[in-house]
């Protein structure tokens, strides 16, 4: 049977908090409701967590560092909540490897399909991670095991990757060669259109970057696009 995904609610209003794991749980989904970091910290030990739904501005222990610690601790796909205003934090939260975001106020049922987005999207890099007869990708030196979800440099060594960077660098290697605009990116990653100042895939892109080693003001491999977008110069071999 099917397990039922576990998603963890870090937010300090409790109003937020009761509204969230109602509905959630409504929606088929197993919630579990805290209100700051020492909290998150404790449940953090006692359970398996397939998502975290993440406030940014909480009381003692902020969001950003709570993530920072979350991150250090596995790959868990993270949802951040922000307000309007917050996009320094959000950019920076984005930098951390969250992989959505949400601004306030939201709607319980957007919310709900960014969740679901991010599962699915875990659940098909978690089943790719586990097929025997999945490719290996080389380009440029490097190596990519999909069947392990595993980089390797020119050198042989790993570079680990969130889930996020691991889902761009694939969408950019399936599409070598091609260039491809930040709506198209983020559509593909996302599965929704980019706001007019949505940064959310040059932050992404930016992160890859700096893993793949390639200088942004000279960059080889992602290379930036006539018109805007992104393209990953280098020829893509499947072993």
């Amino acid at each position: 049977m099917e397990q039922t995904p576990h998603i963890l609610v870090v937010d300090d209003d409790r109003e937020i908090r009761d509204l969230l794991a109602r509905f959630l749980e409504r929606n088929r989904l197993r919630v579990t409701a805290v209100r700051d970091g020492r909290e998150a910290r404790s449940v953090w030990t006692q359970n398996h967590f397939h998502l975290v739904v993440l406030d940014l501005m909480l009381p003692g222990e902020g969001g950003l560092e709570i993530a920072r610690w979350m991150r250090s601790e596995g790959d868990v796909p993270i949802v951040m909540l922000t307000a309007l205003g917050e996009e320094t934090d959000r950019i920076i939260g984005l930098e951390l490897g969250a992989d959505d975001y949400v601004p306030k106020p939201f709607n319980p049922r957007e919310l709900l399909a960014r969740i679901r987005a991010v599962l699915r999207r875990a659940g098909e890099t978690g089943s790719a991670r586990a097929d025997p007869n999945a490719r290996l990708l080389r380009f440029a030196g490097w190596e990519l095991e999909p069947a392990r979800r595993r980089l390797l440099n020119p050198e042989g060594v790993e570079v680990p990757l969130t889930g996020g960077e691991y889902d761009l660098l694939i969408a950019l290697l399936e599409r070598a060669n091609r260039v491809l605009t930040r709506d198209m990116l983020l559509d593909l990653l996302r599965g929704r259109q980019a706001g007019p100042f949505d940064r959310a895939i040059d932050v992404a892109v930016s992160r890859l970057r700096r893993k793949l080693e390639d200088d942004g003001r000279h960059a080889q491999l992602i290379k930036t696009g006539r018109g805007g977008g992104y393209v990953l110069a280098a020829t893509v071999e499947r072993a």
